[in-house]
């Protein structure tokens, strides 16, 4: 299967119709697949991408390694209970003691995937020492697995872009966590371009990653259906995404199964009905993932068909940039015309909200992207908020 249809099909279907779909396929790649090695690292998080990974199914995560021959040298939440001391007393092998452990790997091995979950800690003062873990600055560790690694995967918001632990406060400024190759939407401030870090990255962002954006972007890797790092200009956007888990030219609105009540202009004003969630601040129209046709829990459903407006969690700037979550954003139209306004008096009132809402994704480009990029964003911000 060549690059392009392989990319086609992770897009289309979830892991496990895609695994089952192209079974024969997979079966000859894998034939004689030599071993990848994983490094699992966790920094400043609550382990909400690992909980998202456990609940991946079909594969599950263990299917994944096997079948992908992964060899997961170190992963905190998924490890036994270990420690330095084990029934009282010392532990001092690797066998036992997890610290000792991750010493070892960074001491000997080289060439794996770093697999990041969680920010790294900058503060205070460039010290690093809010994130200090068996004694160890995280900061450090992580440089050290970052320069060894062939390639670094950040997954989930607090990797990619640092999420909550960059958002505005009176001390963000002490704590300086930062994400791995951006902080919110500045990439100069990522801790591999602070630590001089040359590793490449792929960023899979979400509050928590989808199972699937994680478990078909290293099996894309593995099998070499993306080849790193030349391919990806043409297949990671701006914000080192996969294009075909996060489109630059579709929105988590565009397949919403609410979207008949935005384009028809009709509202809710309170949780629990069927109609859009807009007026309750759904930020569907400026977030660029594929939840809508891929679906969580076993492909089950997703926030805004469950009945909770999206909180634009895969966007670069999360969560400064989509809060507050369940309050309307943006009331006003194309040249400040109120959106209501024209409803309330229009014949064709849903029709006027459908194309001020066209029209606003097409102004409101950043200047890149008339020139062929991929962004949807004025100002840095995602999907052109002003």
């Amino acid at each position: 299967m060549d690059r392009r249809t392989f990319i086609k099909a992770v897009g289309v279907l979830g892991a496990s119709l895609f695994l089952q779909t192209y079974k024969s396929d997979i079966a000859k790649a894998l034939s004689g697949l030599p071993e990848t090695k994983v490094l699992w690292l966790h920094g400043v998080m609550d382990s909400g991408c690992s909980i998202s990974m456990l609940d991946g199914v079909n594969p599950d995560i263990i299917e994944f390694l096997q079948i992908f021959n992964l060899n997961l040298l170190y992963q905190e939440v998924l490890m036994m209970q270990q420690g330095i001391f084990v029934d009282g007393k010392l532990a001092n092998t690797s066998d036992l003691n997890s610290e000792i452990l991750l010493e070892e790997i960074l001491d000997k091995e080289k060439d794996y995937v770093l697999i990041a979950e969680g920010a790294i800690a900058n503060g205070p003062h460039g010290s690093g020492k809010y994130m200090v873990l068996g004694g160890k600055i995280y900061k450090d560790t992580f440089e050290k697995a970052a320069k060894n690694a062939s390639l670094i995967v950040a997954i989930g918001q607090c990797a990619t872009n640092s999420g909550v632990n960059a958002a505005e406060s009176d001390i963000v400024g002490l704590m300086d966590h930062r994400g791995v190759a951006f902080t919110l939407e500045d990439a100069s401030k990522g801790i591999v371009d602070l630590l001089g870090i040359d590793t490449p990255v792929i960023n899979v962002n979400g509050c928590p990653a989808h199972p699937d954006w994680v478990f078909l972007t290293i099996g894309a890797v593995v099998l070499g259906k993306i080849k790193v790092p030349d391919d990806f200009p043409q297949v990671l956007d701006h914000w080192k995404r996969p294009k075909v888990f996060y489109p630059p030219d579709h929105t988590v609105h565009d397949n919403c199964p609410r979207r008949g009540y935005y384009d028809k202009g009709e509202f809710e004003t309170t949780v629990g009905g069927p109609k859009c969630l807009w007026k309750l601040g759904c930020k569907g129209p400026y977030s660029h993932a594929d939840c809508a046709i891929r679906h969580w829990n076993d492909h089950v459903n997703f926030c805004p068909q469950a009945g909770s407006p999206c909180i634009g969690c895969v966007q670069p700037g999360f969560p400064d940039s989509t809060r507050p979550f369940y309050v309307e954003i943006e009331d006003a139209g194309i040249v400040d015309t109120n959106l209501d306004t024209i409803a309330g008096v229009a014949i064709a009132g849903g029709l006027i909200a459908a194309g001020a809402h066209a029209l606003r994704r097409t102004v409101l480009k950043k200047p890149e992207e008339n020139e062929g990029t991929t962004e949807e964003s004025t100002s840095g911000k995602p999907g052109g908020e002003q």
